[in-house]
């Protein structure tokens, strides 16, 4: 999961899932403002998904200082929040009558590798400023579900973590 070194103490700057979520929130803000209608509410809904997701990472870790089950809750608070994020980008897709990429193929396959290493996220979005919505919204999906993966891993670790506090 990266530099988790000091996951106890509240380091969440250094979390490869925190770095992915800040990206997934600059990718929904640019998203949701250029191609949703300023009127459609799904907007509001998007962003504050796309910033829970985050926000619940450092607020979990900050918490993680005092309680481990603090930590667990609010970081299962982020994995539930970008599911519904990936739930909204998938109905775009579907009522746009969008492709949604398939898992093998060579548009997904690329974008995973080139999302797995945080050093690209810059590269991602300016990849992100030159596309369609429906190649947006197919990055988001991409990045949302590695987020969801490293989020569930970080959930193993607390759990485990918390099997070792004393009660």
């Amino acid at each position: 999961m990266g530099n988790d070194n000091n996951s106890n103490i509240g380091s969440y700057k250094n979390l490869i899932v925190y770095k992915k979520t800040v990206l997934i929130y600059g990718i929904t803000n640019y998203f949701c403002t250029k191609y949703l209608d300023s009127k459609n509410r799904t907007i509001d809904q998007m962003i504050q998904a796309a910033r829970s997701g985050k926000q619940n990472i450092v607020e979990g870790c900050s918490a993680g200082k005092k309680s481990l089950k603090s930590k667990a809750f609010l970081v299962n608070v982020a994995k539930s929040s970008l599911k519904e994020l990936l739930e909204d980008y998938e109905d775009y897709l579907r009522v746009c009558n969008y492709r949604q990429w398939e898992d093998n193929s060579i548009e997904k396959i690329k974008m995973r590798e080139l999302a797995s290493n945080s050093e690209n996220d810059k590269m991602i979005m300016d990849i992100v400023k030159s596309r369609s919505p429906e190649v947006i919204a197919n990055i988001a999906i991409v990045l949302i579900n590695q987020a969801d993966y490293l989020l569930y891993k970080f959930m193993q670790k607390i759990e485990k973590d918390n099997r070792k506090e004393p009660p």
